[in-house]
């Protein structure tokens, strides 16, 4: 799966039910991806809005959670 900013984040957590976990080693700021409040705003969210939400670069992270799930693979 190809991602960018558009990209739904319940459409890559559908794929990589194991990422939410994960996100916090891109950077800690994703943490909010478990708590309660945002496991609501996933639904719609995409990749960008869950950046700014965190302040993190939608560029950058990209970036991360390609070599994330790339060494999940093996």
């Amino acid at each position: 799966m190809k991602f960018d900013v558009n990209t739904k984040i319940a459409e890559i957590l559908k794929q990589f039910p194991w990422l939410p976990e994960e996100l916090v080693k891109i950077d800690s700021r994703f943490s909010i991806v478990n708590s309660p409040i945002g496991k609501m705003l996933i639904k719609n969210a995409t990749v960008a809005d869950l950046c700014g939400k965190a302040g993190i670069e939608p560029e950058d992270a990209l970036k991360k959670l390609d070599e994330l799930i790339a060494s999940h693979k093996g």
